[in-house]
């Protein structure tokens, strides 16, 4: 019952993360994946089929927009270095 119930509160919090900001959403997913995905991986939820289909889909959208995030923080890095360096000139 203790993993249920930390599968169903892991799930409500991944759906609650799921419409934060941008940069508020990256930061919680760390934190989520820390605390719910250490070392079993996705193997250690205790779902029902329709919950863990609703856990999958929120897990796969988060890695795509955890891409597009790190694409987004990559070239806003890129263009800070490039007026860094235009204004040391």
């Amino acid at each position: 019952m203790e993993r249920r119930d930390r599968s169903l509160k892991a799930l409500e919090e991944l759906k609650y993360i799921n419409s934060l900001d941008p940069a508020d959403r990256a930061k919680t997913l760390i934190t989520w994946v820390e605390a719910y995905l250490p070392n079993d991986g996705v193997f250690n939820f205790d779902l029902e089929l329709s919950d863990l289909k609703t856990l999958s889909e929120l897990f796969y959208s988060n890695i795509s927009f955890l891409k597009e995030h790190k694409e987004h923080t990559r070239d806003e890095l890129l263009r800070t270095q490039k007026l860094k360096k235009f204004l040391r000139h």
